[in-house]
């Protein structure tokens, strides 16, 4: 059963663990996605490049190890958020030889599935992965606004030269180019504390409501890496076994 299971009450699901499971998920990606997506790409690249000889071959055995490991690794991540074991259900090699263990791997479908995952997908997961946590962050940062918005320091430079400097306390919340109360500016300025304490009351009802998104975020990611770095599964599973199972009449008395 997966942990990132949703609450229809918002209270209730921020202190689930569905939301800090979803941002530890999403954030350890963040490091592990690229040094994974790093040590593949080399491993297979490399391999591929010196395969051109027979004594490049093995590179390929090598590359191949390198590859399902660093499945293995994103699978071992998948316990965070699911109570399900992931198998990569790899083809065992049944013939010795190099060749026949060359031909086993590397015609095994797993293993580019792992390629799709740890190497095609890892832009696209990287970016969604990043914009869900910047902005989960954000918001989460924003509901302790009150206790630091007169800490930072914001400077401008002003008059036609630009040689005059300007500086206030605050927070800015948009874009301004000649101070809080210059020209052409838009967005909110939080230099005081009625200021700071409506926009963290807005923070938290975002929070609230963002935290759907986060555990969305994590929920499609997971079930991205189970497609890919799980075994296949036989959609006649439950079928089969329904009909392995005894029947109703089975424990019946025979009539003789």
């Amino acid at each position: 059963m997966s942990v990132l299971s949703l609450r229809r009450d918002p209270f209730r699901l921020l202190f689930s663990r569905a939301p800090w499971a979803s941002a530890w998920y999403v954030l350890a990606y963040l490091f592990t996605g690229p040094a994974l997506f790093a040590v593949t790409l080399a491993a297979v690249l490399t391999a591929g490049a010196l395969s051109i000889t027979l004594a490049g071959l093995p590179l390929l055995v090598v590359a191949a190890a390198v590859v399902q490991g660093c499945a293995t690794a994103e699978r071992w991540r998948l316990q965070d958020v699911s109570a399900e074991a992931v198998s990569g259900g790899y083809r065992p090699v049944t013939r010795p030889g190099l060749l026949a263990r060359l031909a086993t791997q590397w015609k095994d479908p797993a293993i580019w599935r792992d390629l799709a995952y740890l190497v095609a997908l890892f832009v696209p997961l990287m970016v969604l992965n990043t914009v869900a946590l910047a902005l989960w962050l954000v918001l989460l940062a924003g509901i302790t606004l009150p206790a630091w918005y007169h800490y930072p320091t914001q400077t401008w430079t002003i008059g036609v030269s630009g040689r005059g400097v300007s500086s206030a306390h605050g927070v800015q919340l948009g874009y301004f180019p000649h101070g809080p109360h210059g020209s052409g500016a838009w967005g909110l300025y939080v230099d005081t504390l009625p200021k700071a304490i409506i926009t963290a009351a807005a923070c938290l009802v975002a929070f609230l409501l963002f935290n759907y998104v986060l555990i969305a975020v994590a929920r499609l990611h997971a079930a991205i890496a189970r497609a890919l770095l799980g075994a296949p599964q036989d959609p006649l599973r439950e079928a089969k076994e329904v009909l392995a199972r005894p029947g109703p009449l089975a424990d019946a008395p025979r009539q003789i």
